[in-house]
């Protein structure tokens, strides 16, 4: 009967896929193998750990829920999503930057004519929201939809709501872009917010001193045809939590200098209902192609 030693083991296990037929499930679960149990062996692991691993994967599931995905939310706050993004967009060619899709896309959003508001009966600083949509040449792209969404005031989004069933969307459309490849939208600016910590992931973010913070952002999802589903977030300049977001989104190139503006119309001709805060972005599109994601159970980092 055999008798494996440290390595020998290792070695077994990855064996004991020799005989997957599909060859990139083999290629990965021989990696898992070996990169599990060499943090292992380096970390001299031992049994109560091991054990409280076990316990805290298993309340990490069962936190998850229809509304809900904990596991998403721990990818996120150990960096995994991210990386998992840079390695997939590791050639942008001056494309506009790619980020998380974060868990509150919930599928393609209602179309709302340009220069809708979207933020109806929510409370919030206003702002208007200019962008143009180009290839990497410059050129304009017309007719070109592009999902937006974010969170409110107090950090929250609209399906994080009790009242979402009821109530519907709100600070979330489709817009599309016209014949110079322009967009716009009336909503409030967002703020910064904390992820969830009511649960194993929360626990662990707390227990390393590290802040739950992430800084205000509008979510962007463009699909033109012929070119690759950009998606991305567009973040406010100044945002103290720009450093340290939690889930490791931020890159410079999706900071924006929202302006505040007194002026009396907004750039759509209308009245303006005081001072407002004024955002503009220019997405740049790869060509190629690709599918726009479906939307994941709710819960993450958003």
């Amino acid at each position: 009967m055999p008798q494996f030693d440290e390595t020998e083991l290792t070695e077994a296990v990855v064996a004991s896929f020799d005989e997957t037929p599909d060859p990139r499930l083999k290629h990965l679960m021989r990696e898992l193998v070996r990169s599990l149990h060499d943090y292992v062996r380096r970390t001299g692991l031992t049994f109560e750990e091991w054990q409280k691993a076990i316990d805290f994967l298993t309340r990490t599931g069962q936190k998850c829920s229809p509304s809900r995905q904990e596991f998403i939310l721990l990818s996120d706050v150990l960096g995994v999503s991210m990386l998992v993004d840079a390695v997939n967009h590791r050639e942008r060619d001056g494309a506009t930057q790619t980020t998380v899709l974060g868990p509150f896309y919930v599928g393609e959003h209602k179309p709302m004519p340009n220069g809708t508001d979207i933020s109806e009966g929510v409370e919030g600083e206003r702002m208007y929201v200019q962008c143009h949509v180009v290839d990497l040449g410059g050129q304009p792209l017309a007719g070109v939809p592009v999902d937006v969404w974010h969170a409110d005031d107090d950090g929250f989004y609209d399906s994080q709501k009790p009242s979402y069933a009821e109530a519907g969307p709100s600070l979330r459309a489709q817009f599309v872009t016209d014949a110079e490849g322009r967009f716009a939208f009336r909503t409030i600016l967002p703020c910064s917010y904390p992820i969830p910590i009511d649960g194993p992931v929360g626990e662990l973010v707390l227990a390393a001193h590290r802040h739950p913070m992430r800084p205000a952002h509008v979510h962007f999802l463009v699909n033109a045809p012929g070119f690759e589903p950009l998606i991305t977030h567009v973040f406010i300049e100044g945002d103290k939590y720009l450093e340290s977001d939690v889930v490791f989104g931020v890159k410079d190139d999706l900071i924006s200098s929202v302006e505040l503006r007194n002026d009396a119309v907004m750039p759509d001709g209308r009245d303006a209902p005081g001072p407002w805060h004024l955002m503009t972005y220019e997405f740049r599109l790869k060509p190629g192609r690709g599918a726009a994601p479906r939307p994941m159970m709710a819960a993450a980092a958003g």
